[in-house]
């Protein structure tokens, strides 16, 4: 956010500057009142611009780390989802080895 304050004040360093040139310059009060509308306006179109490239910014890196998680989520389901079928078949192959072995202990004669 270092940048977008810079550009403000950078903005606001010209926009001061630009009034002080205008209202000191020698001309009447009507013309001065009018570059200083104008100039007024002209800033805040361009604030206006670097404004909505700005938001146009931050929402393209929104998206961007929402879809990252999103992802992030299926994945860590997807592999949750293989967790869980390797650790049932490791239960029923210990179960099945533990029956196989109660039976050898209880039926030593098969």
């Amino acid at each position: 956010m270092k940048a977008d304050k810079i550009i403000l004040g950078v903005l606001g360093g010209v926009a001061v500057g630009a009034l002080l040139g205008v209202l000191f310059a020698p001309e009447k009060g009507d013309k001065t009142r009018k570059k200083i509308i104008d100039k007024s306006n002209d800033y805040a179109d361009e604030l206006k611009d670097k404004l909505d490239t700005l938001l146009g910014t931050i929402n393209r890196k929104y998206e961007k780390i929402w879809k990252e998680g999103e992802s992030l989520i299926a994945e860590g389901k997807s592999k949750l989802h293989d967790v869980k079928n390797d650790g049932e078949s490791l239960l029923a192959e210990g179960k099945s080895r533990f029956y196989d072995v109660k039976n050898e202990i209880n039926n030593p004669n098969i």
